[in-house]
């Protein structure tokens, strides 16, 4: 059983806990760090985004459609449905001669509360643009258009795009996807994969100097343009656009489900963590207190992370009621 990795506190009692599972591994498939159940194969969701963006810029696609740093790390971002990335997706769309309806994903509000509201102040429903995945899934439309594909059913297993995104998940996990897929929340494939596996391809992906020349530099590109342009990967308030603003290099992605990655460029180093119950706000805290105990990152950058490493709970007067913190034997003896 995974170890405990988080505890939400009410008052002077712990209320709830969380179990979790995480895996550290070098670009050459060594583990540095194995907890809990490091083998299980898990779905990594949007965590995976990255790496479905590679075909995209390894292929030529996106130096044909002259793809700059922004719409890259929109291929690559859970975005909150701010105004910045609706307008960005809505102007991609159209470079390629396409309306939102396009789009395999569904609508759903902003994710944004401002964003969310300001639709209601104008009276305006959540169209496909403001979808989370809709970067990526434009993304998609161009690897398409570059592969002489239809752009219809482009999210469906068997489509040109889907198996080349499987391809390089494949290689960069040494051949551990595992059939067949399921389908995300946006309706593109999401395989399996074991978690030390996807740690492993978040390491290659971080510091691809080893792999072949094309493959190197689309991950350069797609790590550049995410750190480079960090509120076009999550957003406003979110944790992932908070890490990759440090300067320092680290990418992180969530996923659902209780997912998150990260990777040290420069290290040859990934990471990979999984929260058995699928809770969000217990893999933020879990991916912090991890990334403290890896010696990822400083404690002035932790401090300054605080309401991400250890939120505060309140009621729906404002009231501090407790808060949620990593479990005391959380890693253990690891390094």
């Amino acid at each position: 059983m995974p170890p405990v990795a988080v505890e939400v506190w009410r008052g002077d009692r712990v209320e709830s806990r969380h179990r979790a599972s995480a895996a550290v591994v070098d670009r050459a498939g060594r583990t540095l760090l194995a907890v809990g159940d490091p083998d299980q194969p898990v779905y990594p969701r949007s965590a995976i985004k990255p790496i479905q963006a590679v075909p995209l810029v390894e292929s030529g696609a996106a130096a044909a459609f002259g793809l700059d740093e922004d719409e890259l790390a929109l291929a690559c971002a859970s975005h909150g449905g701010e105004p910045v990335h609706v307008r960005s997706v809505g102007a991609w769309l159209a470079r390629l001669g396409l309306v939102e309806s396009a789009l395999a994903c569904g609508p759903h509000p902003p994710s944004h509360t401002p964003s969310a509201e300001l639709l209601i102040a104008h009276g305006k429903r959540p169209t496909r643009l403001h979808n989370n995945c809709s970067g990526k899934h434009a993304a998609m439309l161009t690897l398409a258009r570059h592969l002489g594909a239809s752009a219809l059913g482009y999210e469906r297993p068997d489509h040109p795009v889907q198996r080349a995104v499987r391809t390089v998940l494949d290689e960069l996990t040494d051949g551990a996807v595992l059939d067949p897929p399921a389908i995300d929340g946006c309706g593109v494939p999401t395989w399996a994969v074991p978690l030390r596996a996807l740690a492993l391809a978040f390491a290659r992906l971080g510091t691809p100097d080893q792999l072949p020349p094309a493959r190197r530099d689309a991950c350069r590109r797609i790590a550049l343009a995410m750190v480079r342009q960090p509120l076009m990967v999550a957003g406003s308030g979110r944790l992932c656009t908070a890490l990759l603003e440090l300067g320092g290099g680290l990418l992180a992605k969530t996923g659902a489900e209780g997912v998150y990655v990260a990777a040290m460029p420069g290290r040859g180093l990934g990471l990979a963590l999984k929260v058995e119950d699928g809770a969000s706000r217990a893999a933020e805290v879990t991916l912090l207190a991890t990334l403290e105990r890896l010696g990822w990152l400083p404690g002035p950058v932790l401090r300054d992370l605080g309401r991400f490493a250890r939120p505060i709970l309140r009621n729906h007067a404002g009231t501090e009621v407790g808060r949620i913190l990593p479990a005391p034997g959380w890693l253990g003896d690891a390094p």
